[in-house]
């Protein structure tokens, strides 16, 4: 456990700079965007009063009120979300290949290391879950934030007020990555784990075969996939209630920790049987 912990420590503090580079992206692009967002909405409400003529109150109408649910829904508010989350997925490959390539190559002297080799491939993964759950924080702390700001820009009667709690449950995509039971929670983050889980075996096949690796890796990451998605792709093919929703939950939950173990499993195997050095 001790080692587990050195590691994913040591895993952090290399993707420490690029992290608070994105964490400061995210913050830069979301402020900004809340008083670019709240400008233009003033200055359309003023043209509507002054060059047509119009009363606020029927300004307020043709426009609608300023709201942090209406800016939630602008580039502004999802380009630094989406630009992180491609980080991360980017960086999933990086932080194995990163460790082969270089002028020096890290990953002999990383495997060499008195500790058993999947604590490598837990840490990496563990890392990679910390840093998902360091941004969603970072957003939920913002949110707030966000919503002051945007209350001293726009006056009262031009606004709605809503809470962090109505910001989350009504917007899709922070409904995904902030749900609103502990049970939902451990499923989407599961999923996600079990992505990562996938996709890191997929790399470790191409890193014990090369180019044969780059086939195996392919066809196991399509096939934990169909065999996670089994139960719904039977509802989908089959085009009938075959399964209670209760039972598609429970297949999914069941084949979701084999999709996992079996990651780990086959992850293990390559670490100690066919990744020399």
């Amino acid at each position: 456990m001790k080692n587990y912990l050195k590691l994913v420590d040591f895993e952090l503090k290399r993707f420490i700079k690029v992290y608070f580079v994105l964490i400061g992206m995210v913050i830069a692009v979301q402020i900004a965007g809340v008083i670019i967002e709240s400008r233009q909405y003033l200055d359309g409400i003023s043209k509507a009063m002054y060059e047509n003529s119009m009363s606020i109150e029927d300004a307020v109408l043709q426009h609608g009120t300023m709201s942090m649910d209406r800016f939630m829904n602008t580039s502004l508010f999802m380009i630094p979300i989406a630009l992180s989350a491609a980080a991360l997925i980017f960086y999933c490959f990086l932080i194995w290949y990163r460790d082969w390539f270089g002028k020096n190559t890290f990953a002999y002297r990383l495997f060499m290391l008195p500790t058993a080799r999947l604590n490598i491939f837990l840490a990496k993964s563990s890392a990679i879950f910390l840093m998902v759950l360091g941004l969603v924080g970072i957003q939920l702390i913002l949110l707030p934030i966000e919503q002051t700001l945007l209350q001293w820009i726009v006056p009262l009667d031009l606004r709605t007020d809503l809470t962090v709690t109505y910001l989350v449950t009504h917007n899709p995509y922070l409904q995904i990555i902030v749900p609103d039971s502990f049970i939902q929670f451990l499923i989407n983050y599961g999923i996600g784990f079990m992505q990562v889980f996938i996709l890191f075996t997929a790399i470790l096949f191409e890193r014990s075969f090369r180019i044969k690796g780059i086939v195996f890796g392919v066809i196991y990451y399509f096939l934990a996939q169909i065999l996670f998605m089994f139960p719904i792709l039977v509802e989908v093919f089959m085009e009938v209630g075959y399964f209670y929703l209760s039972e598609i939950l429970i297949l999914e939950t069941i084949l979701g920790i084999l999709v996992i173990g079996l990651s780990i499993w086959i992850s293990n195997y390559l670490l100690n049987r066919r990744i020399n050095v």
